[in-house]
């Protein structure tokens, strides 16, 4: 029997109306939210780069499986020294994306088919070639321009010494030195991740002033909201204070660090929610915001500060029912004290794709993804997920690109097996991904794994995805609200009620016998024959 006990969604993926949002008021507080890597989804010129063309091109696609939003990483004009997270021009298209004219009729477009458009936004520094920092590099010691970022003279008897102990999450020193215009040396500069990121100083005015300004740009232009690079990293501790320890990249995400989730970021959120009102159609910020627990991303999220947050301690959770169940309970009642909708992640540009980090099953992967869109709150697709993608292991040192690849600090640079741009038929030299190759080589093996292959076929994961999609739009009760109700189950499954639904998940890797059916089968992960034995890495929903 295949994993569909209702009637999978077949045909072409072309659009079929407007996705469950539409216009009503906080609809992101139950969307799925599909997540375009640009360089990585589809090449409309054929240079072997993704562009905003190939998305617009590709437009109908995610308006037929289901998505309510699409979140699109950055196209700015950039050198490219980090995919664009390094942004030159925050008003400007890369020419390897398009232009200005691109960007509008993409989002109109997407209007058009009723899917809302999300921008990324990088907010904590700019690329080394935007024109304040190469004004204060020109102007030297002692230029206002250099209050813009963090300018530092050096310790040690001629200043040869980085001005603290940070250290870059890249690896090595989070600092730079730079040489003054007559050539000898002189102060540093931070950057938390690449040289070529230099981190603003947002106790200037003037960056405030710029990011409100850029935030209106990009409104005006008629995006819906904005996902917060780095939001917990704008503010730094005053004095910039020593770390005073070794190894600090083990302490991400497990303490309140002095560059990271300091106080003063809630301040500059709340100045930009008041821009986001004065817009109409509830547009949103989305913070990127790695913190040491639940309750302090909950702070990102007070009513009057942003509206939603990466939620990375689901997304690191093991499949293991005990953990997963405690991780849920965790999100859901850090967020309910203020009003939030929790967000539900299990891969994106910046982590190892979900079927290998699971452990490379399949149906492991299914089941985990149908736990996911059972929960309340929204939910976050990474492009190709839908697809059961495995992360790309075996890629060529050559062609690497990820900056922390070329960095001695122990990272393996694995963010680019999970940019490998995706496969859209069975055959020709990219699989579909645009005429003239792809920017990474992509294996052979994904020629099966293509949205042209697995259309149509009710064993797919696509297919499953597309159903799933629709069942949730389909059922009120999935998305909405704060809370489960737990059931009684065995060891290693989860069992959930929410209203006349039922989630069960058998994290096990052998078969499960249920005490009682929790009523007629809805949709289930893998192979089900809708007797009381859960199969292994198997979620079933139900409905009374």
């Amino acid at each position: 029997m295949t994993q569909y006990l209702a009637a999978p969604a077949t045909g072409t993926a072309t659009a079929t109306g407007t996705p469950a949002t539409g216009d009503r008021p906080g609809w992101w507080r139950d969307a799925v939210i599909y997540q375009v890597y640009p360089r990585s989804f589809a090449d409309g010129n054929g240079d072997g780069m993704g562009d905003l063309a190939g998305i617009r091109s590709r437009l109908p696609y995610l308006a037929g499986l289901g998505v309510d939003a699409v979140w699109l990483s950055p196209f700015y004009a950039s050198p490219q020294a980090d995919a664009g997270y390094d942004v030159a021009d925050y008003r400007a298209i890369d020419p390897m994306f398009g232009d200005l004219h691109d960007a509008d009729a993409l989002i109109r477009d997407a209007h058009d088919l009723g899917l809302r458009i999300i921008v990324d936004l990088v907010p904590n520094h700019s690329s080394d070639q935007h024109e304040w920092f190469q004004r204060a590099l020109r102007e030297g010691p002692g230029s206002p321009l250099r209050d813009r970022y963090h300018f530092r003279p050096g310790k040690g008897e001629h200043g040869e010494e980085p001005p603290n102990d940070w250290e870059s999450i890249f690896g090595g020193p989070a600092w730079t030195r730079t040489k003054n215009p007559d050539g000898s040396h002189g102060e540093w500069y931070l950057h938390l991740f690449a040289p070529e990121q230099p981190d603003f100083n947002w106790n200037n005015q003037a960056v405030r002033d710029e990011f409100r300004s850029v935030l209106r740009f990009w409104l005006d232009m008629g995006v819906d909201g904005f996902r917060i690079d780095v939001a917990h990293g704008l503010v730094k501790a005053d004095g910039l204070p020593d770390m005073g320890h070794g190894e600090q990249l083990k302490l991400l995400g497990n303490q309140v660090l002095p560059f990271f989730d300091q106080d003063g970021v809630h301040e500059i959120y709340r100045s930009w929610r008041k821009i986001l009102e004065e817009y109409g159609g509830d547009r949103i910020g989305v913070a990127e915001a790695w913190t040491p627990s639940a309750e302090r991303t909950a702070l990102y999220l007070r009513p009057d500060e942003l509206h939603q947050a990466f939620n990375f301690h689901y997304l690191n959770a093991e499949w293991d029912a005990a953990g997963l169940r405690q991780v849920i309970d965790e999100s859901l009642d850090s967020m309910r004290p203020v009003g939030a909708a929790t967000t539900w992640v299990l891969s994106n540009h910046d982590v190892v794709r979900h079927l290998t980090r699971l452990g490379g099953s399949a149906d492991r992967a299914r089941a985990a993804t149908l736990l996911m869109l059972a929960l309340p709150g929204s939910a976050y697709v990474y492009q190709g997920e839908e697809l059961g993608l495995p992360e790309v292991l075996d890629l060529p040192d050559e062609v690497r690109q990820d900056p922390s690849f070329f960095k001695n600090n122990g990272q393996d640079g694995m963010r680019d097996g999970c940019r490998v741009p995706i496969p859209w038929t069975a055959e020709g030299p990219s699989y579909g991904f645009g005429t003239g190759g792809s920017w990474l080589p992509q294996p052979e093996q994904w020629a099966g794994l293509s949205i042209e292959s697995q259309t149509g076929d009710p064993g797919s994961t696509l297919e499953l995805y597309r159903r799933t999609l629709a069942v949730r739009r389909d059922h009120p009760d999935l998305g909405a609200g704060d809370a489960v109700e737990w059931l009684d189950a065995p060891e290693g499954v989860l069992a959930f009620r929410r209203g006349a639904f039922t989630c069960t998940v058998n994290t096990n890797a052998e078969p499960v016998e249920l005490a009682t059916v929790p009523g007629q089968a809805l949709l289930s992960s893998g192979d089900y024959d809708g007797s009381g034995a859960l199969p292994a890495d198997t979620t079933v929903w139900w409905t009374a």
